[in-house]
């Protein structure tokens, strides 16, 4: 995956497929939804499939844990970087994908975390 998280490829997802993936917005969730978290809304799509919208939700109370166990201040480019790599996790896996609102455990963001570990992420 390039460093390029606001426009990517990801896949194949279980059947083969490679999804266009691009960034649309990051925001508070509690500004739209009333929930303690950082929403980043993706589209996706693939040549047979229609463009679909996917938002992620990380927790604001495990980012807060998780950057301070890791000396990593909370960041927009470090979220976008969480989320488009979970969204990368959802498509190659099946997993989730076929929800449009998904929102990440600790289990989720340890995972995250690890595939990314000893790759810098963005302050």
């Amino acid at each position: 995956m390039a460093d390029n998280y606001r426009r990517f490829e990801a896949g194949p997802d279980p059947f083969g497929r490679t999804w266009e993936v691009e960034f649309r917005w990051l925001q508070t969730g509690i500004s739209i939804r009333h929930a303690d978290t950082v929403d980043v809304k993706f589209v996706i799509w693939t040549r047979d499939e229609p463009k679909q919208e996917r938002v992620i939700a990380l927790p604001h109370p495990l980012l807060i844990a998780l950057g301070e166990g890791r000396g990593h201040a909370l960041t927009d480019a470090w979220c976008l970087t969480l989320a488009a790599k979970h969204l990368k996790y959802m498509i190659e896996t099946g997993e989730d994908l076929e929800k449009t609102l998904v929102t990440l455990n600790e289990a989720d963001l340890e995972r995250t975390l690890s595939a990314t570990a000893g790759k810098p992420l963005p302050a």
